[in-house]
């Protein structure tokens, strides 16, 4: 039995890691600078957040990987070190992971390593240029530079479109053809994706394709999130369900991003999640590793 399916088979809910981005930016990453170097400029720092979410409680960690395809990579001149890059933000994690392990006590459940896929940033064809076949080959190179790195999972994160989420998931089965992969998407516009999906839609696609698990992640708050979660749930009773909010609305506040959601907010809705249907659960944009321990807490009170 591997890491996933010995994760999914205890009882009860699944604890993930926050916001990788925002523990960055506190360590010292600029603003438009690409996360991804610190895999290789400072791993220490990007392994130090890690440590943090395992000491929380997350049990799914995902890389910091989160712009690894080559089109996002683009954007900063940096397509040409993707498979560096992305095995590096695996290799991270898993040694992290290990590091754990050895201090554990026995009994412990083995934390999973998720290689983490984001959006390309482009607009699919025939709205936009970017094709399918192009797209599935970025997904799959990524995908397999993280399973290189040591990911036991692929997950395919923020996404907006259901024909990017369908090239990422061809992606990764070219790279794999048995890997789990999860989904989540950001329904942020009206209770819709920016491209107009609706939770229920998803969820039922995404359970057709295979997904070993589903949800949302990122968006306007955790309230936001409760009801997509709940859509979710009713349209595929049976699925493993991902709610993955940020620590509530998004504000700008002397050019820089903030988020209010206290620990104690969070840990609130991470019960509301769980009883909505969600058994993975952990946060997005704003959450630090204070936010996971209370809901990690809280959910299993």
């Amino acid at each position: 039995m591997n890491r996933w399916q010995s994760l999914v088979s205890r009882p009860g809910v699944i604890i993930a890691d926050g916001a990788m981005g925002t523990m960055l930016q506190q360590a010292g990453l600029k603003p438009g600078d690409p996360p991804m170097l610190w895999n290789v400029d400072h791993p220490d720092r990007v392994r130090a957040v890690h440590r943090a979410y395992l000491e929380a409680g997350a049990r799914i960690l995902l890389t910091n990987t989160f712009n690894g395809n080559r089109f996002s990579l683009a954007k900063h001149s940096l397509e040409g070190r993707g498979d560096e890059l992305n095995r590096a933000g695996a290799q991270i994690l898993r040694a992290e992971i290990e590091d754990y392990l050895k201090k554990a006590a026995p009994g412990t459940p083995s934390p999973v390593t998720a290689g983490d896929i984001g959006p390309t940033g482009e607009i699919m064809a025939p709205l936009g240029k970017l094709s399918f076949d192009d797209a599935a080959d970025g997904f799959a190179r990524q995908a397999v530079a993280l399973i290189d790195g040591g990911a036991d999972v692929i997950w395919i994160e923020t996404m907006a479109d259901l024909e990017e989420v369908r090239a990422a998931l061809e992606g990764t089965r070219r790279a794999s053809p048995d890997i789990p992969i999860i989904v989540t998407m950001t329904f942020d516009t009206h209770g819709r994706t920016m491209m107009g999906v609706k939770p229920e839609t998803a969820a039922t696609s995404l359970n057709e394709w295979g997904a070993a698990a589903m949800g949302g992640n990122c968006g306007n708050g955790p309230d936001e999130m409760l009801v997509a979660i709940q859509k979710m749930h009713s349209a595929v009773p049976g699925a493993l369900l991902v709610a993955k909010s940020n620590a509530g609305m998004p504000e700008f506040v002397d050019g820089k991003t903030m988020y209010r959601a206290s620990p104690g907010t969070m840990a609130q809705s991470a019960v509301q999640m769980r009883d909505a249907g969600a058994r993975i659960i952990g946060g997005c944009c704003g959450t630090t590793p204070e936010h996971i321990a209370a809901m990690a807490r809280a959910v299993s009170s």
